[in-house]
């Protein structure tokens, strides 16, 4: 019989880059001070649980150079503003001398202190993605939004891109934007991206909010349900509808003793929809099916469609999230080989795992606590990505293997809601249940 080690061994080749012996991609906090006060950010809806701010410094930079010559990407941002990080050029200059051919540095940035001096630095260092952030193409909901800022400094911070580009002779530097989706914002990302191509911009990524805040919620435009629950419920539905029966009806009659011919149809055409979902492995939320609301669906889908007709119109890489949580989810962070080193030294597996925050992208509260493998300033680099409990911690993730808390039944559980995180349900010790990122509604830059 083969053993399980041998069994994990060949389910998770060594050549896979989150099983190699070195990352792939580094995300480096620069800093966690910031300029702003961006209503959607974690920093303005902490708990008073976050640790103190601070900038990364050369040493602890120093003690990352080890894993530079094979990394693909150095990206260097966390939840600060990485310009505000004056040692910003040498990070960038250093990595750039020790990383292989091919491989790439960037950072997202407000752009506020993006000045055409700076500009030039950056590229003189040898940057080669900048990704600005734009939450709006009118003025007044860009400047709600980013508290502080004026669409005029991201005017401002295009050009200043721009020149540079001409003037340190970097055609192939990229510029690029992010773009924060709420239901304030979402009817201007077609607006948006045409604006943005006139600057010369020539990617854009686009995240649902993540709501650090309950009255967030309210804006958020993603729907909890998945994509393929969707479709089979509007299926099935359909079918309904054809036959005269209302299984939206279904709580509302599900525990009455004396049920008319009508209602036991309903019963049983919903019985034999759950049967359909689980043969084919889909986790219905009937209660959040029959609440949805496929008229923002219809919308959201409406916008990002003309949205990719811009970004084909005018070249610009577009890259969307889903509308709906992806059924078959996948952690791309870790499955590329990636990890997060924060300012202090601290290295994690994720953006999701590296600051405290209260998280209600499902819907309800749920408290998230960094996961430190250990401190470069302690050990090597490469010693904690090869450690015991990091490699275990990548192999779990990449199994898939846990539940999904956002269409579970019984969600919020105590399990998840606890301050401390001990296991799921599956008596799995990785947060990872509670993740949307795995299932394609925000992304970053990577």
């Amino acid at each position: 019989m083969q053993s399980n080690a041998a069994a994990l061994s060949e389910f998770m080749p060594a050549n896979e880059p989150a099983f190699r012996e070195y990352p792939s991609k580094l995300f480096v906090e620069t800093t966690s001070r910031c300029n702003l006060n961006c209503v959607m950010c974690m920093k303005q809806n902490g708990d008073g649980s976050r640790a103190k701010d601070g900038d990364l410094d050369l040493a602890t930079f120093s003690e990352l150079e080890p894993a530079l010559p094979n990394l693909e990407a150095l990206v260097l941002n966390g939840v600060g503003e990485p310009l505000l990080n004056t040692r910003l050029e040498h990070f960038i200059s250093r990595a750039k001398k020790l990383m292989p051919a091919g491989s790439w540095i960037g950072f997202q940035s407000n752009g506020l202190l993006l000045s055409h001096l700076r500009a030039v630095s950056l590229l003189n260092a040898g940057v080669d993605r900048v990704c600005l952030s734009m939450d709006g193409v009118d003025a007044t909901t860009f400047s709600s939004i980013r508290s502080g800022s004026q669409l005029v400094d991201l005017e401002h911070a295009l050009n200043a891109l721009g020149a540079a580009k001409a003037a340190c002779h970097r055609p192939d530097m990229e510029i690029g934007v992010e773009f924060v989706v709420m239901r304030d914002n979402l009817a201007q990302l077609p607006a948006a991206l045409s604006w943005a191509a006139e600057f010369g911009v020539s990617f854009a990524l686009v995240s649902h909010l993540h709501p650090f805040d309950e009255p967030h919620l309210k804006q958020c435009s993603y729907d909890l349900c998945s994509d393929e629950a969707i479709t089979l419920y509007q299926s099935w539905k359909s079918k309904a509808d054809l036959k005269g029966i209302d299984i939206r009806r279904y709580f509302e009659i599900l525990w009455s003793y004396h049920k008319s011919e009508q209602e036991r149809r309903v019963i049983d055409f919903v019985a034999a929809m759950k049967a359909d979902a689980n043969q084919r492995g889909i986790t219905l939320d009937l209660k959040r099916l029959f609440a949805m609301d496929m008229v923002q669906i219809h919308e959201s889908q409406g916008i990002f469609e003309e949205a990719a007709q811009v970004a084909r119109r005018t070249g610009i890489e577009l890259r969307l999230p889903e509308i709906a949580r992806r059924e078959k989810r996948g952690c791309s962070f870790v499955e590329k080989g990636s990890a997060f080193v924060s300012w202090d030294g601290g290295m994690h597996p994720c953006y999701h795992l590296w600051h405290s925050c209260r998280s209600y992208a499902n819907g309800w509260q749920h408290p998230v606590h960094p996961w430190v493998f250990g401190n470069v300033k302690d050990r090597g680099v490469l010693d904690i990505w090869n450690s015991p409990a990091f490699r275990r911690y990548r192999e779990n993730v990449v199994r898939h293997d846990y539940p999904s808390c956002a269409e579970c039944n019984t969600s919020p559980c105590d399990l998840v809601q606890a301050e401390r995180f001990d296991q799921d349900c599956y008596v799995n010790t990785e947060p990872c249940g509670s993740c949307l990122w795995s299932s394609g509604v925000f992304r970053c830059l990577d």
